[in-house]
């Protein structure tokens, strides 16, 4: 029988639409895999075995999520009664039901394209993240694509693919079948998603070394799914994990201090003394969306867009080996307030029961200061309103601004100049009523739209990510000068860091490259100029500023304060949501959530990454690190005041 015969065989009876939908769904994930694969080719490891891997994983993908696709169809063929399954009123459904289904499928293929031109990967967290602030989400959308265009585009196309397939579609309504024999077919298609999703293994295309072709090998839609369902990871569920014992007294040893109130190491509490007067100099820390290392001029870009930051460094101390938590601005939230190890699944900030933990606001709050977080947009955007204001800190966003103090907006939030001229008018007040101020003000203008004000920079806005930098660094220069002509300048302290780089793609599961962030401390008459060459976390910045200040306190902080940190005390915490990295010594520990752990040789200018025999003491280091993260928040000992339960 030919493949025609065949084909007409299985579209002529009761459920040939739903073998319909999945070749559609098939076609079309093929045709997606492929564009992005193109899109993709000087990345992707181009060997046979690795071309097999991509079509054939990806097909089985896409059969697993078309299993769930077909559900609605499927109940409706099976319940429809044969009597009406001939009449005009079933062919009119069946046309509305595919037309959404091949709607949705290119629009579906269209979204992934632009989110692999953002992240190099398929759905995953981050996606289904942004489903909570449509919002902002389709506003960005609205700001960046020429939408309404892509919308007609949608709606023709679909409507052609309908007018192609029309006599497929009603082909089977001219065949009867009893109630009795479509339940058997209807069951047999409904426990396919059964055993899918109780079977199915997402791990089955993480099978190459290459992360662009594991990447390729899933099923968008698929992956979107499995995200949803596991947003949060459970540490013990999932990983490898050492007694608690253990993993405590390995931290107690890595942090290198044993005197608490109690007279021992516990969890990580402990007490930092320092001998002599405390230093209360303000604090303003400076947030930047996406500033990766690489934009900037002292680390080799030779576009010159940012002349401002590039001048800063050579007047403070640039910090050259610091290395951003995760990928995400929520991560570089977390790692700057609560100095703490990225802990898999959601952020700290967004989860429940994040109220009163120690923080970096908190600690500062207890020497007296006024501890600030400033944000140019809508605070309730990722939890940060209600996380900040229950940690420690007041917060202000772009609600405090009225219209005619805004420049320039777009759905993130103010322009970075707007943002901080309401920082300057916020720090003012603090100065007047004689409070010592700590402050950490968010930018959100190197974002995608990459709009900004005209006329500021010599690049036009929406033109891309260059613009973007080239104005925050703009709008942040602008902000010292200001500042400078404020009496509290003199004694003030300015930290400028990243919270996450532009881009965490890579070819490997998590490249050092994408993590490199740039940090300037800068106060002139205090800070002497120069460059930081040891291997710094994100989290290490907090204890870090609390160092330099001369503050003794009673710490939780993971972070070290890595002017005193030894050389044997260098490294860094890198993530994704589920993988968790920790590089020491030049290598790179990898904890993954199927219990997995790998040791590698990172390279650190291009990010590829060549695997290595276990090395068991880092390995133990990165469990203890991670899991005591987990352990003390979900057990409430990350608190300013231990939470008892």
């Amino acid at each position: 029988m030919s493949i025609k015969a065949k084909t007409n065989k299985l579209l002529n009876n009761r459920f040939g639409p739903v073998f319909l939908v999945t070749v559609l769904l098939c076609g079309i994930s093929l045709l997606t895999r492929l564009s992005l694969l193109i899109y993709s080719a000087t990345s992707v490891d181009w060997s046979v075995l690795n071309l097999l891997k991509i079509f054939i994983i990806g097909l089985f993908y896409d059969l697993a999520a078309a299993s769930f696709a077909v559900i609605p169809i499927v109940i409706y063929l099976w319940l429809l009664p044969s009597k009406w399954h001939a009449r005009k009123f079933n062919r009119v459904l069946l046309f509305i039901y595919f037309f959404f289904v091949v709607f949705s499928l290119i629009f579906n293929a269209i979204s992934e394209w632009f989110f692999w031109e953002e992240f190099s990967v398929r759905y995953n967290f981050i996606a289904v993240d942004y489903l909570v602030y449509t919002t902002e989400v389709i506003g960005n959308i609205r700001q960046s694509y020429p939408i309404n265009s892509i919308m007609i585009g949608l709606v023709i196309i679909t409507a052609l693919v309908i007018y192609l397939l029309r006599n497929y579609i009603t082909q089977s309504t001219t065949v009867k079948s009893t109630f009795g024999k479509r339940t058997k077919i209807a069951l047999i298609l409904l426990c396919l998603p059964v055993f899918t999703y109780f079977c199915v293994s997402h791990k089955l295309k993480y099978l190459s070394k290459n992360q662009y072709v594991n990447e390729l090998s899933g099923n968008g839609m698929y992956d979107f799914g499995f995200a949803f369902w596991n947003n949060q990871l459970d540490y013990n569920t999932f990983y490898k994990t050492l007694p608690i014992k253990n993993a405590e007294s390995i931290l107690s040893h890595l942090l290198q201090e044993d005197a608490t109130k109690n007279g021992r190491f516990k969890n990580t509490s402990r007490t930092i003394s320092n001998v002599g007067a405390e230093n209360k100099m303000n604090v303003v820390l400076i947030s930047v969306e996406s500033l990766s290392a690489e934009f900037l001029g002292t680390f080799g870009n030779t576009q010159h867009i940012t002349p401002q930051l590039d001048s800063l460094a050579k007047e403070g101390l640039l910090f050259n080996n610091l290395y951003a938590s995760g990928t995400r601005t929520v991560r570089g939230l977390e790692a700057l307030s609560l100095c703490i190890p990225p802990t898999p699944g959601q952020s700290i900030v967004k989860r429940p029961d994040n109220k009163n933990l120690f923080t970096l606001g908190s600690v500062f709050r207890s020497k007296g200061y006024n501890s600030r977080f400033i944000y140019g947009g809508y605070g309730y955007f990722d939890n940060m309103n209600e996380f900040f204001s229950n940690n420690g800190y007041e917060v202000t966003d772009r609600s405090a601004l009225q219209d005619s103090e805004i420049h320039y907006s777009n759905i993130w939030g103010v322009a970075d100049e707007d943002l901080f001229t309401l920082s300057l008018r916020e720090l003012d007040k603090d100065y007047k009523n004689n409070k010592p101020f700590f402050a950490q003000i968010m930018t959100v203008s190197n974002h995608r739209p990459y709009t900004y004000p005209d006329g500021r920079i010599d690049i036009p806005s929406h033109t891309g990510r260059e613009g973007a930098v080239k104005y925050t660094d703009y709008a942040i220069g602008k902000f010292i000068r200001e500042a400078k002509q404020k009496p509290w300048f003199s004694n003030t302290l300015f930290i400028i860091v990243a919270d996450h780089c532009a881009s965490s793609a890579g070819k490997v599961e998590l490249p050092v490259d994408k993590y490199h962030i740039p940090m300037i401390f800068y106060s002139p008459g205090h800070i002497t100029p120069g460059k930081f060459e040891k291997l710094t976390a994100q989290i290490d910045i907090g204890p870090t500023i609390l160092g330099y200040l001369n503050f003794s306190y009673d710490s939780k902080f993971f972070g070290q304060d890595v002017f005193k940190m030894n050389e044997r005390d260098e490294r860094a915490f890198i993530s994704t949501y589920q993988s968790l990295g920790y590089i020491k010594n030049n290598k790179l520990v990898i904890l993954d959530p199927n219990k997995k752990a790998a040791t590698y040789k990172p390279d650190f200018t291009t990010g590829s990454a060549v695997a290595l025999p276990a090395d068991q003491q880092l390995i133990n280091e990165a469990i203890s690190n991670y899991q005591m993260a987990s352990y003390l928040y979900q057990k409430g000992l990350y608190g300013f005041e231990s939470k008892k339960k």
